[in-house]
């Protein structure tokens, strides 16, 4: 396995950086990093003597009454081997190699900045925390033996809670006198002339060791605890110290090379954002037709990020609304009918439905003003409120529903998100209360329905199936005239972000969640409406787009999918444990 090899298409998603690391400090602990150091020095004294000299060294210190002696820890057994080691290296306990380990101790606090109590709030990750610790009072010190104060280079390690466990870092050093560390953190203390301080944290660190200190808590799951006696009897896998040194250099370097990918991926998300949000926010301000040749001439390099598609699709929409995406259609199409026309057969036919008695004569809106007109619309467009193109506008039952194990088809606002009809997770309600939530709103194929309440208000979709079903208040209902307009452009302009804006802006209510959308409000609207023919084009249009970016968004998810694929693979090669050449 290359490694480095992989780096670049591994780094292309900014979240594999961290497994990536993950993977080196794997590799390094197996040795697998310095084959090819080794075999450029075969001479190097091997970690079994190493351990001897540290021996030497603890009954030299137990003699000397600065450590403790303590009971021997049973030999490794062939069962705990994690994986296989190099030959020059040798499997130990962690106590073998450390001179002190032991947890923290539970201080008196006080307000006095003078001698910092590390927590676990301290150890993070992403480093050394001190500005999160508390302070002891210098009474308490009295009970403090000196092996207690932290020292530069002391793996800290937390050892209480569920998700908090595990976590390790170098103890860096600060500026105060004396340090110490509560009850909740691990101090770690390798013999500092036989073990390098950065080796001991790459192996705590390391993902099998992580899995292997979840596995070995003891506790509740939120009383969870990394026991002493667990850390200490801990297997590590010990190089000779040379090798360790060779080892924190190529993590180093390693590390190092990740961050500078991950930052370029990073950068090259954020610029490729930023360009293709103005390149959109240039199609949408300004005549459009260079800027989209352009963009389309580019989809694949331009809108690989599922960020960019989304964006995309809200740009089309908006496009399709203000007539940019007919441009050339209008041109071959001179004697298409004006929408002006067509909203006087509106009007005509409503007055009809008046006189009829079939709707309600309602309130006559306002004319729209300047200030109301967004933008300059195509010849043959017209301005017009919403509910100049419906028969009436209403929503679902104000009644709470009582619903039932089984009856008639009943939806709420759950049922609907743009573009898209979901009658499939519908409820049940009895027959009376069925014709109860029906009167005077009865949603027909062809009508729209639009959300009024939620975190998703003003989504809407038109009623695709030939369904009877009734529909709670959080639903809107934009009766349509049949045949007598493409009800999906209206969908679209709904959906679009002029649509979406004029929902988000007529809510009242605490809050998004609470947000109500009014249907006064949602009368007054003002539509672009486009000639009856154009509509249709604009439909095909959009339809053709749309289609387009579901195949832009699977591209980004088979690339995803196959990032992830050849990490995991990389991965597994790893922690199978089985002796392969790494080449770097």
């Amino acid at each position: 396995m290359k490694l480095l090899q992989h780096f670049k298409e591994l780094t292309i998603r900014p979240k594999n950086a961290k497994e990536l690391k993950g993977l080196i400090l794997q590799l390094a602990i197996q040795g697998k990093l310095t084959a090819n150091w080794r075999k450029e020095n075969p001479d190097i004294e091997p970690a079994n003597e190493l351990l001897k000299e540290i021996k030497k060294e603890r009954t030299k210190l137990i003699k000397e009454k600065k450590i403790k002696k303590e009971k021997s820890l049973p030999k490794i057994s062939k069962d705990e081997i994690p994986y296989e080691l190099p030959d020059s290296w040798v499997w130990c306990r962690l106590n073998d190699i450390c001179e002190y380990i032991q947890r923290g101790k539970s201080p008196k606090y006080t307000e006095i900045p003078k001698i910092p109590v590390i927590s676990q709030k301290c150890v993070q990750w992403s480093g050394f925390d001190i500005s999160r610790a508390r302070f002891i009072t210098e009474e308490s010190l009295e009970k403090y033996v000196e092996e207690r104060f932290l020292q530069k280079g002391d793996l800290l390690w937390n050892s209480t809670g569920d998700g908090t466990i595990g976590r390790v870092i170098s103890y860096p050093g600060t500026n105060y006198e004396k340090v110490v560390a509560d009850s909740h953190v691990t101090v770690v203390r390798g013999f500092k002339n036989f073990i390098i301080t950065e080796y001991l944290w790459i192996f705590t660190a390391s993902p099998l060791i992580q899995e292997l200190v979840v596995g070995r808590v003891t506790g509740s799951t939120k009383q969870t605890e990394l026991g002493t006696g667990t850390v200490k009897s801990m297997e590590f896998s010990f190089p000779p110290l040379e090798e360790q040194k060779e080892i924190v250099k190529v993590v180093e370097t390693l590390f190092k090379e990740v961050e500078q990918l991950e930052q370029l991926t990073v950068e090259r998300i954020n610029l490729k954002e930023d360009f293709v949000t103005s390149a959109l926010h240039q199609l949408t301000t300004n005549n459009a037709n260079q800027e989209w040749t352009f963009l389309q001439d580019h989809f694949k390099s331009f809108f690989n990020e599922t960020t960019n598609i989304k964006k995309l699709r809200e740009t089309v929409l908006q496009l399709a609304v203000q007539g940019k995406l007919t441009a050339d259609w209008r041109v071959n199409n001179p004697d298409t009918e004006d929408a002006s026309q067509l909203l006087k057969r509106l009007q005509e036919e409503k007055a009809q439905l008046i006189k009829d008695k079939k709707i309600k004569k309602e309130k006559a809106l306002p004319k729209i003003t300047k200030e109301e007109i967004p933008y300059e619309l195509p010849e043959g467009w017209v301005w017009c409120r919403m509910i100049e193109l419906c028969q009436y506008i209403t929503d679902g039952t104000h009644q709470t529903p009582k619903y039932t194990e089984e009856g008639r088809m009943f939806l709420s606002a759950k049922n609907v998100k743009p573009f898209k009809f979901m009658p499939e997770k519908h409820r049940f309600v009895s027959e009376e209360d069925f014709e109860g939530y029906r009167r005077n709103r009865k949603p027909e194929l062809n009508d729209i329905l639009l959300t009024r309440v939620g975190a998703g208000i003003g989504e809407a979709t038109l009623i695709d199936q030939d369904l009877e079903f009734a529909i709670y208040v959080s639903v809107g209902l934009l009766k349509m005239f049949p045949n007598k307009l493409e009800p999906n452009y209206i969908v679209m302009w709904l959906n679009s972000p002029e649509g979406r804006q004029y929902s988000s802006k007529n809510t009242y209510g605490k809050g998004v969640s609470q947000g109500n959308l009014n249907l006064s409000l949602i009368r007054q609207f003002v539509v672009s409406l486009p000639p009856i023919e154009e509509q249709k084009a604009i439909v095909e249009k959009v339809n053709a787009l749309m289609g387009l970016c579901d195949t832009l968004e699977h591209e980004v998810q088979q690339s995803q999918e196959y990032s992830e694929m050849l990490m995991q693979s990389v991965l597994r090669e790893v922690f199978e444990g089985k002796e392969r050449k790494v080449e770097i």
